[in-house]
């Protein structure tokens, strides 16, 4: 599992910062870590969590983890 932290960002620039992220990952690749935070409130959250808003054809399921600032994007 590879992982990307997407703290201090705004939100446009996180989607935009994952998609090529994703696209990048090595086909063999079938989950990233995805670090957004949720203290400072939930917009990367939601913004990862949500298909509407990112959105990649590789992304097949996307799971919250035990920690709140975390989300297991699972691929194709």
């Amino acid at each position: 599992m590879v992982e990307i932290d997407i703290h201090g960002y705004t939100e446009y620039d996180a989607i935009k910062i994952l998609e090529k992220f994703i696209v990048n990952c090595n086909k063999d690749e079938k989950q990233i870590l995805v670090i957004h935070g949720y203290h400072s409130g939930s917009i990367l959250k939601d913004m990862v969590r949500n298909s509407n808003k990112l959105r990649s054809k590789r992304i097949r399921n996307r799971r919250p983890t035990m920690n709140q600032g975390e989300t297991i994007l699972e691929l194709y």
